[in-house]
Formats: structure tokens, C-alpha cells, sequence
């Protein structure tokens, strides 16, 4: 595996590199602190550049090995949600390209930043250096390669000189973390990287900022006076409040003003979900009462056959891309008023608006009141339907409940992937739990999980999936990874021997159908269950598995102390019912 750590020397980049080596060394002046890499026969360059930049003393990001794309994907993705640093994915022609689209698409989803990079078949088929050398030269060319991620991505190059490497660069990286931001994708076509680049501006950072949208001032105040005024408000948060300072701060306005706050299938929390201000994830019946409704960053937020907002009330829609004009092509939503702009800057603006306004006492008393029991009432009954959980086999929401349980007061991350659901979870921190992106790419939690605890290694990492989902992340790759990287990862595989998410999905649609009066669906089976405890072994990981409820408890806390003290993957293979 290909770890390049080195320091800046005197003298560095005053002659030339070639291409191939120059785009790490561009990378590193941007920030980048990894390149997650999945090699072919268009590395040669890259790989040669590597060694000749590091024989010359030239800080480079670290260049990993990363035996499948989709997780070279999921971990550039774990490791900005932690960190807010967007990295770098370089992957091999069109092949290791396609392998890498369904990542692309769920960080499209999630306004992920990324630089997706990979090489393209050499051009000419003979007279140049770096041309065709072998059949797949000819077996991976394609007309339109970039097609595969297009529509995912906010960006698309084909590098066509060496001299261009640092601008092009520059350009995709400003562009990629500009508001809204989203990967971006450079092709490499293999002659040129074997070509001398000139140093000029390799070392330096983009001369170009990103842009950072504000809201209009206008939108902000009707927005505040609407919201000061309201009699039966409701806010929707999906995708998180975008800092630690903002969900902060916006915890003590919710409280302050006495607004509920739901995480309706939310991707990360905004509040701390043991506050008198959370409400259900499925508050229908104070989005139908609701007179004002904010909508912070929310892609769907309300299923429009079950319950939508009286024609009445006022909704504003709050975020980075609030009408998701980029990625969404049919989106009806209604907005009265829309406030566009990186979501924690904005939401931090609103918040200073709303100061201008006083306060009506007796009126925010008396719906905090009300608010009080209403949030105590759904703490209750959540946790009480997830006792009732405890069985063998137990429900997830028992394994969220107890996993909850488990890392209270502890710096923890959860990735959920059709695992752990939230509201049993009960979490407090801001960077506490992120669920799999809307667009629904499998395999993700795993991969994004690794992400995270390479981003943070002290951080307590979890990656709940369904069976089905952790077979999707290429299991056998990504422990191989955990163990070659040192990540102490703690997945917990929700194993119900089915798609348990088609079932669902099946019996939602016809309620009264066939699928709800029968245990044997069709395309649905994941039986017989593989051993998945043996899959992690292979990679020297912990392993158990639990099948009755009773025994989940310490199962988790000798996960916990496995991963802290020995800093080892952990692997728990849990029994759960299926859902219907």
C-alpha cells in the first residue's frame, strides 16, 4: 500500500515534475489530505510522478490503496462530513469510473465536495510515449467516458496539456466546494501525465475563492417577522445544522422561542434529540395545524399523500440549494419564502433576525408547556416500544435503543445504513449520527464510516447496515482496509435475511395486498444468511454474534472496549426480526 507523508524540503518545485506527479503535488496546496485510489495500467505516470515527487522532497497528500471504488467514494465522503475538508478519488478509466458512479451520485445527494479523478485510455495507439501498450487500451475507450458521472457531478475536464495541471486543479476545487457543493471530475489521459509540468503555481492554493452564498436581506427579515409572529409554528430539518456553532446556537433559539423541531428522515441531526423542542420524526398533525413552517435543508420535507401544510400557512424553505434546482428535476414543494445559502451561515442570520422581534411571553410560555409534554410523551413511548423490542430475534429499534445506551456521554459517530434508526438512538452532538444519502446508493454506511474514523481516529465510529447494505460495501474489501489503515470500526450487521427495506416498500404501497398477508415475498430472500463473522475474520477483526436481546448490551460494551483499547475492527452479526 502507497503511504507518501513528506515534508516540505527547501527548493522544492523550482524544476519540473511531471504531470502525473504534479497533480499530487496541486492536491496538497489545496488542502487535500488523502487520495483514495483504486490503480490500473493508466497509473503508470501517477505512480512513477509519486516516486520522483518524493525523491524530491515535495509534501504530498497520503495515497492510498483502496481495493474497491465505491468505498475509495464512501470514505471521501465520511471523511468531509467529519472534517468539512473535501479530498480526492483517483480511480482507473472508465471501468474503476463505473464502479465509482453510484458514490458519485450519493455525494451529488448529499452536496458532498469531492475530486474524482480518473485516467482516461491513452489517446493515440502508437508514436507517442505513454500510448497503447496492451488490448484494454482499445477494450476501455469509450465515446463520451465522463457520461458515467455527469449528471452527479457539478464540474467535468479532460486535462489536455501538462502545463494546465495547477489551473485545472484550482478551477475544479473552487467549483467543487462552492455553494451548493458537490463533487467534480477530471479525466487523465495517460500521454499526458508522462509529460514535464512546470512548477509555476504547483505549491501555491486556488487563486480562485468559492463562492458563498448569502440570502437575500429582504427574504431574512419577512422570514423572521413571520416566524416571531406565529402561533402554531413547525420546523422540518433534515440535513443537519452545518457547524458546531450553528446547531449550538440553534438549540437555544428553538428553546428560547419554544418552536418544535422534527428530524423528519433526517441524514443528521440539528438539535440534540434529548431537548423539550424535538417532536417526531412524523409530526402530521402539526405540519396539517402548522401557520408557519420552516424547512431547513430538506430534499422531501413531508410525504405529500399523508400530511402537508394547510393552504393557509406560510412555508419557508432554508438552505443551500433550498429548491434543489441542481440535482432535482421534479420538485413541487411549496415556498413562500426561500432563503438560499450555505445553511449554517444562513440559519445563523435568521437567528440574529429574529432578535429584533420581542418576544411574546405568555404566548411562548404556554407552547412550551405544551411542548414540554409533547416531547416527553414521544421520548416515552419510543423507548418504550424499543423495550418491547427485546426479543430473539430483537428489533432494530432495540439495537438503536441499546447502541444509544452505549455511547451516551461518549465522542461517537453512527452511520446508518438501513441499521440503527434514529429515534431510539437518542443522540446529543451535532457530528453524533448521518444516515445513508436520499438517492439510496447501497453500501455507502461502511465505507463513509471508515471515512470518518480515518478523519478522526480518537472519534468512536459505528456503521449500522442491514445484511443486505453491508454486502453492497464489499465487505472483504473494506475490513481489508480497516486492518491495513488501523481503523477501529464497529459495524453492527442488522441481519433480517432479507431486503427488508423492498418489503416495507411493497406493503406500503398495497396495504391491503397480497405481500401483507404472506411471509414468502418474492425477490426479497437473503437466505441462507453467509457468516458474515467469517468475512471480518479474514481481516483479524473482532467478531460475535447476538441473537437474543438480552445479551446485546454487553455484546456492545465488549465492542466498545475491544475498539478502544486494542484499536480493532469490531464485527457484531445481529439477529433482528423482519419488519412488515
Amino acid at each position: 500500500m502507497l503511504h507518501i507523508v513528506l515534508d516540505r524540503g527547501p527548493g522544492n518545485l523550482t524544476t519540473s515534475l511531471t504531470a502525473g506527479g504534479a497533480l499530487f503535488a496541486k492536491l496538497k496546496a489545496l488542502g487535500v489530505d488523502y487520495v483514495f485510489a483504486n490503480s490500473g495500467t493508466d497509473f503508470p505516470p501517477v505512480i512513477e510522478g509519486l516516486i520522483e515527487a518524493r525523491d524530491k522532497g515535495i509534501d504530498l497528500p497520503q495515497a492510498l490503496t483502496i481495493p474497491h471504488e465505491h468505498i475509495a467514494v464512501g470514505m471521501a465522503h465520511g471523511f468531509f462530513q467529519i472534517t468539512g475538508r473535501a479530498q480526492a478519488v483517483m480511480l482507473h478509466t472508465n471501468v474503476g469510473l463505473s464502479n465509482g458512479a453510484t458514490g458519485a451520485i450519493n455525494a451529488a445527494c448529499d452536496q458532498v465536495p469531492m475530486f474524482l479523478m480518473s485516467g482516461r485510455t491513452p489517446v493515440t495507439e502508437a508514436g507517442r510515449f505513454g500510448a497503447r501498450t496492451v488490448p484494454i487500451g482499445w477494450g476501455q475507450e469509450m465515446y463520451d467516458q465522463t457520461a458515467l458521472v455527469r449528471e452527479a457531478c457539478k464540474w467535468d475536464y479532460e486535462l489536455r496539456f501538462p502545463d494546465q495541471v495547477s489551473d485545472v486543479l484550482a478551477r475544479g476545487w473552487s467549483i467543487a466546494n462552492s455553494t451548493p457543493k458537490g463533487p467534480v471530475y477530471l479525466r487523465l489521459p495517460r500521454e499526458v501525465l508522462c509529460q514535464d509540468c512546470p512548477p509555476d503555481g504547483l505549491d501555491q492554493p486556488s487563486k480562485m475563492q468559492p463562492i458563498r452564498h448569502a440570502a437575500d436581506r429582504m427574504s431574512l427579515a419577512e422570514a423572521a417577522a413571520l416566524l416571531a409572529t406565529a402561533e402554531r409554528p413547525l420546523i422540518l430539518a433534515q440535513r443537519g445544522a452545518g457547524s458546531q456553532d450553528a446547531f449550538t446556537r440553534f438549540a437555544q433559539f428553538v428553546e428560547d422561542w419554544a418552536f418544535p423541531v422534527s428530524h423528519y428522515w433526517a441524514n443528521q441531526i440539528s438539535i440534540p434529540m434529548t431537548s423539550y423542542a424535538h417532536v417526531s420524526w412524523m409530526p402530521d398533525e402539526l405540519l396539517r395545524r402548522a401557520d408557519v413552517v420552516l424547512v431547513i435543508d430538506a430534499l422531501a420535507p413531508w410525504w405529500p399523500d399523508r400530511a402537508e401544510p394547510d393552504p393557509s400557512a406560510k412555508v419557508i424553505h432554508l438552505g443551500p440549494d433550498p429548491l434543489f434546482s441542481r440535482s432535482t428535476p421534479m420538485r413541487s414543494f411549496r415556498s413562500d419564502i426561500t432563503l438560499a445559502g450555505d445553511t449554517s451561515s444562513t440559519l445563523l442570520e435568521l437567528i440574529d433576525a429574529m432578535n429584533a422581534h420581542a418576544k411574546d411571553a405568555s404566548r411562548i410560555d404556554a407552547r412550551r408547556a405544551a411542548l414540554a409534554r409533547l416531547s416527553s410523551d414521544e421520548r416515552a413511548r419510543v423507548a418504550e416500544a424499543a423495550r418491547r423490542g427485546n426479543m430473539s430475534p430483537m428489533s432494530k429499534d432495540w439495537v438503536a435503543y441499546c447502541l444509544g445506551q452505549a455511547i451516551r456521554g461518549r465522542k461517537a459517530s453512527v452511520f446508518h445504513e438501513l441499521g440503527c434508526p434514529l429515534p431510539p438512538l437518542c443522540l446529543e452532538d451535532h457530528l453524533g449520527y448521518f444516515q445513508e444519502p436520499h438517492s439510496g446508493g447501497l453500501g455507502w454506511g461502511l465505507p463513509a464510516a471508515m471515512g470518518a474514523q480515518l478523519a478522526d481516529p480518537d472519534r468512536l465510529v459505528f456503521a449500522t447496515m442491514g445484511d443486505g447494505s453491508y454486502m453492497f460495501a464489499n465487505p472483504t474489501a473494506c475490513h481489508q482496509v480497516c486492518e491495513a489503515l488501523n481503523l477501529p470500526v464497529i459495524t453492527l450487521v442488522l441481519n433480517n435475511e432479507e431486503w427488508g427495506a423492498v418489503r416495507r416498500s411493497v406493503v406500503g404501497l398495497y396495504r391491503d395486498g397480497a405481500a401483507s398477508k404472506t411471509n414468502d415475498v418474492p425477490l426479497t430472500s437473503l437466505r441462507p444468511s453467509p457468516d458474515f463473522c467469517k468475512t471480518a475474520e479474514a481481516s483479524r477483526a473482532y467478531t460475535e454474534s447476538v441473537t437474543d436481546g438480552n445479551d446485546l448490551p454487553a455484546a456492545l460494551a465488549r465492542a466498545i472496549s475491544v475498539a478502544v483499547d486494542q484499536r480493532r475492527q469490531v464485527l457484531l452479526n445481529i439477529s433482528v426480526e423482519r419488519q412488515t
